[in-house]
């Protein structure tokens, strides 16, 4: 098992103004760090849920995920911005420096935060909930980790973004 390191997350914050939704991580996964964007990993069905949802092409480009997201007024980031890590696991984060989500709340109307899995909640709900006195919607993670969701299933639950 690789050892656990203090990392900085690497990945600019994707809104624009016309934002009305924000989706949160909890921190990108080595793969991701790679690619320099979010849900980088080929098995991650973020992108495939979000294109069936909003019923467009899947993106694969940088650009056209970015084009994508702000198209369908979607705000994406994650809830940590420092933190020591084990590789891409989740359980073995430690030490967690939140992100400053007010970058993203004081430029857009964001209507609904929703959280992508039981790790970005429980962080939200350690580091974040209390600075902006908001609540987040937990939906299931669409990790490949999260084997006991098919992609139907996390479609059925997320369609929730788009009401």
């Amino acid at each position: 098992m690789s050892k656990q390191e203090r990392v900085r997350h690497p990945i600019a914050p994707v809104y624009d103004k016309d934002s009305k939704i924000l989706i949160l991580g909890s921190f990108p996964s080595v793969k991701s760090r790679e690619t320099m964007f979010f849900y980088g990993h080929p098995q991650n069905r973020f992108w495939k849920v979000l294109s069936a949802i909003f019923e467009e092409q899947l993106p694969v480009s940088i650009e056209e995920k970015k084009a994508f997201l702000l198209r369908n007024h979607v705000a994406v980031w994650d809830v940590i911005g420092k933190c020591d890590i084990k590789g891409s696991s989740d359980a073995s984060i430690e030490n967690v420096q939140a992100n400053d989500l007010t970058l993203i709340l004081d430029h857009c109307d964001i209507r609904q935060i929703y959280v992508n899995g039981r790790t970005a909640q429980k962080m939200y709900d350690r580091y974040i909930k209390d600075q902006i006195h908001r609540d987040c919607i937990c939906l299931p993670s669409t990790s490949p980790a999260n084997a006991a969701w098919s992609l139907e299933k996390l479609i059925g639950v997320w369609k929730q973004i788009k009401e």
